[in-house]
């Protein structure tokens, strides 16, 4: 059982994790134009390429968190849903419940074991996280991360993004693909842990009602905003 200090490192982790997560919604497969194209153009071109191609997405989660030992920290499992630009909303389960929703405007994550809601504007400040992707605008991708691309094989694809600014939550990101759907999301910190997040059940380009981007929570539950 985690403490509550490694949970807090844990519940950090997801959020930044799920923050580039809605870039990830438009990288579930490599068209054929790019893999032709691809050879000649740059890591952070090509995935800004991909980023445009899909506006929803939805998939199961199995999220792993590894220690600098080693060691197994954690295992959660979950479901996310995201939608361009700016809409998403992702649970884990128990024991690291969570729920992370974005209307656009504002991130809300609801700790059901805290009973507490943490509302944080979408402003230039979270801009400077992995959230700046949430905006859509990933034609500079390059002015915030040292993208890297390489081929495992015939089927498998990888893209690593390293953080220009030294006040990310993580130093390194990978997003893994086979045959061109996103599988795998892999995580480091500054601390040497390792966040592994593997999809299934992956859904692209299905409608989601905007119902969908909307945090329920009891009544009674703590509410903090930035700045209070």
């Amino acid at each position: 059982m985690a403490n509550k200090s490694t949970t807090g490192v844990l519940k950090q982790l997801a959020t930044a994790l799920f923050a580039m997560i809605l870039t990830s919604a438009a990288t579930a497969a490599v068209s054929d134009d790019l893999q032709k194209e691809g050879l000649h153009k740059d890591a952070a071109t090509q995935l800004a390429a991909l980023l445009r191609g899909y506006q929803t997405y939805q998939a199961d989660f199995i999220q792993i968190v590894v220690g600098n030992g080693g060691e197994r920290v954690q295992e959660s499992h979950g479901s996310m849903k995201a939608k361009r630009p700016g809409l998403f909303y992702w649970e884990s389960k128990a024991p690291m419940a969570q729920y992370i929703v974005s209307n656009g405007d504002e991130v809300s994550v609801y700790d059901p074991d805290l009973e507490q809601v943490t509302v944080h504007k979408l402003n230039s400040d979270v801009q400077a996280t992995p959230a700046l992707l949430l905006s859509g605008e990933v034609d500079n991708l390059a002015l915030t991360y040292d993208v890297s691309t390489r081929r495992v094989g015939d089927n498998i694809r990888e893209f690593t993004l390293t953080p220009k600014s030294p006040d990310s939550l993580f130093v390194a990101l990978r997003m893994s693909f086979f045959d061109g759907q996103l599988q795998e999301m892999r995580m480091e910190d500054s601390l040497s842990q390792i966040s592994i997040m593997s999809f299934d059940d992956v859904v692209l380009n299905a409608d989601i009602a905007a119902s969908v981007f909307k945090l329920d929570y009891p009544a009674g539950v703590d509410i903090i905003r930035d700045g209070s």
